[in-house]
C-alpha cells in the first residue's frame, strides 16, 4: 500500500514526527507523574504509622 503524498509529503512527515514526539512526552510526563505520586503516597502511609 502505497501513499503518493507529492508536495505535501515534508508536511505530512513532520506532522507524523510531531505527533510520534508529542505521545512520548505525554507518556514519559505520565510515567514521572506516576513514581512522584506513589512517593508521595509511601511517604504520607508512613508518617501515619509513626
Amino acid at each position: 500500500m502505497s501513499v503518493e503524498l507529492g508536495k505535501y509529503a515534508v508536511t505530512v512527515w513532520a506532522a507524523y514526527a510531531a505527533t510520534i514526539v508529542f505521545l512520548i512526552l505525554l507518556v514519559g510526563f505520565y510515567l514521572l507523574q506516576n513514581r512522584r505520586s506513589k512517593a508521595d503516597l509511601e511517604d504520607a502511609e508512613s508518617s501515619e504509622d509513626a
